[in-house]
């Protein structure tokens, strides 16, 4: 018996020795300890753009309108919103019907300037020849060439105020101003309009983001800089455009600039768009998004103690230089080191 205890002690005793020269004599590292080794970070300071959301809205370099040249009566409109029209589609007519028979009158003094101007031109030939046989004086012929040349001035002004009236009643046809979509076209058929009244309104240009910001941070804004904007708010179309360009007036203290980028969409003018523009640099601790953990709306990060072991801890952050990124406002320090997401786990 006590020499099977012994054989058993020995057998033991070398199991555990050949184990330790195959493991170079040092002690295996549990799996949990060098897991949560991987991926730490040390939080250092970092130069980031300073960016500030700015009030943007989804339009077009500019707005046509189409606005009628003549007081009347709306008796056709042929476009609806939404519509795409070409520049110089007739889309709406407005009458008149006093210019119609302002026009009638002009025809009837032109007819009869036209007979005056023919007797005149007859009477001048038969006075020119009884002229030439001796019958009349020179002052005779003199006075019936007045009367001719008088007859023809007065049948060109009848003719002149007639072309006039019927171009007057030509105006009352409305046509696009520019190549678009119609915004509004809300006047229905059958209504008084008066002159310069707008019946559409037409987009005109290619799409552009324009945002409105303080004149005194505007300083800061030139053409060619980067605009951040919420691919969200333009169905994932695109996530940043370039100021083009910046308008010199300033209207209630904002400053307004355009800001033009790839795929715009065209079918929602006039929609919100969240936008960022950098107003210069600033430090900020700026962390990856794989460590920070969100639950219940709060964001925790795992903080490496003195000790090694690592606790969560809630911090609050903001969008990050970058989509991979977040923003460190408050719960972390410069220097703290931090652990990725569920290494406390």
């Amino acid at each position: 018996m006590r020499r099977t205890r012994a054989l058993r002690t020995a057998l033991g005793l070398a199991v555990a020795l050949a184990l330790a020269a195959c493991s170079g004599g040092q002690p295996p590292v549990a799996p949990t300890a060098r897991a949560a080794a991987e991926g730490r970070l040390v939080l250092q300071l970092r130069t980031v753009q300073d960016l500030k959301p700015v009030s943007a809205e989804l339009t077009t370099r500019d707005m046509a309108e189409a606005r009628s040249r003549i007081g009347g009566l709306l008796v056709s409109l042929s476009v609806k919103e939404g519509d795409l029209v070409r520049r110089g589609q007739p889309i709406a007519l407005v009458r008149d019907d006093r210019i119609g028979l302002l026009t009638g009158a002009y025809d009837a003094q032109a007819a009869a300037a036209s007979a005056e101007a023919a007797r005149a031109e007859a009477d001048l030939g038969r006075i020119r020849t009884l002229f030439d046989q001796g019958v009349y004086a020179q002052a005779r012929l003199d006075q019936a060439e007045a009367q001719a040349k008088a007859a023809r001035a007065q049948l060109s002004a009848a003719r002149a105020q007639r072309a006039a009236s019927a171009e007057l009643g030509a105006q009352g046809a409305i046509l696009a101003p520019a190549d678009g979509r119609v915004l509004l076209a809300d006047t229905p058929v059958g209504s008084v309009v008066s002159a310069g009244q707008s019946l559409a309104r037409i987009t005109a240009g290619p799409p552009v983001i324009r945002i409105s910001l303080p004149e005194a941070q505007a300083r800061a804004l030139k053409p060619g800089d980067i605009v951040r904007l919420a691919p969200e708010d333009l169905d994932g179309q695109t996530s940043e455009g370039i100021i083009t360009e910046v308008y010199p007036s300033v209207g209630g203290g904002q400053t307004t600039a355009d800001v033009s980028a790839p795929r715009l969409p065209v079918d929602a003018v006039g929609r919100r768009v969240r936008a960022w523009v950098s107003l210069g640099q600033r430090q900020a601790l700026v962390l990856p998004r794989s460590h920070v953990a969100t639950r219940y709306g709060i964001d925790y990060v795992a903080l490496v103690r003195a000790d090694g072991s690592a606790g969560e801890i809630p911090v609050q952050t903001a969008p990050g230089p970058s989509a991979a990124e977040v923003e460190i406002l408050s719960g972390l320090k410069a220097g703290d080191v931090v652990a990725p997401a569920g290494a406390t786990r």
